[in-house]
């Protein structure tokens, strides 16, 4: 990678962090170049315009999402034990790439779900990215017979997503600290009442 790809990087994340507590809408350019004491000049140059710079954001978020829950989960086996992994990775998610305001895409959902825009059709692509890798997860569950046949996949997808944001807004506005437990309870339950029968 070169030293410049390097620093854009090391902005991004930076960006991440900070749009994880002002919104997209709150990051502008200069004041990421505040933050970062940085020309707004400078990071003009990087990134153009405050769109092009959200979208980019979205896109570091992603590609970190995907190098500390994704691919480490994936590498679990095929089943149950990958949709858990998938689960427990994603739960740690906010706190192995720091976002001090919680998860940057539930922020960013709840401040673009009615903002027609570039940040907002790239967020809703990697949502419905996210749900079909879920899906997927559960269909090579039910490849290994683990999972009933007849169970929809989208279906448990859905849920697990409404599981992960219940314990988000249990765990930030609620300060319920029995959050993370309530959300594995809660996966027992979706995945007993999807399981296959035993032989």
């Amino acid at each position: 990678m070169t030293r410049g790809a390097d620093t854009r990087e090391a902005i991004l994340d930076h960006a991440v962090r900070l749009a994880s507590e002002v919104g997209l809408e709150g990051l502008t350019i200069g004041r990421l170049a505040s933050a970062l004491d940085l020309s707004k000049s400078g990071l003009f140059a990087h990134f153009g315009s405050k769109d092009e710079l959200q979208v980019q954001v979205l896109d570091r978020a992603a590609a970190r999402f995907a190098e500390v829950v994704v691919r480490p989960a994936l590498a679990a086996p095929r089943g149950e034990a990958r949709l858990r992994a998938l689960f427990e990775r994603w739960l740690r998610w906010p706190r192995e790439v720091p976002q001090p305001g919680g998860c940057i895409f539930v922020q960013a959902a709840a401040e673009l779900d009615d903002r027609p825009g570039a940040a907002r059709d790239r967020l809703v692509t990697l949502e419905r990215d996210w749900l079909a890798t879920i899906a997927r997860v559960v269909r090579g569950a039910q490849a290994e017979g683990q999972l009933r046949a007849d169970v929809d996949p989208e279906q448990i997808a859905f849920e697990l997503h409404a599981i992960m944001l219940a314990c988000h807004h249990a765990s930030r506005l609620l300060r319920d600290r029995s959050a993370v437990e309530r959300a594995r309870r809660a996966l027992d339950r979706l995945i007993d009442a999807a399981r296959a029968p035993r032989a």
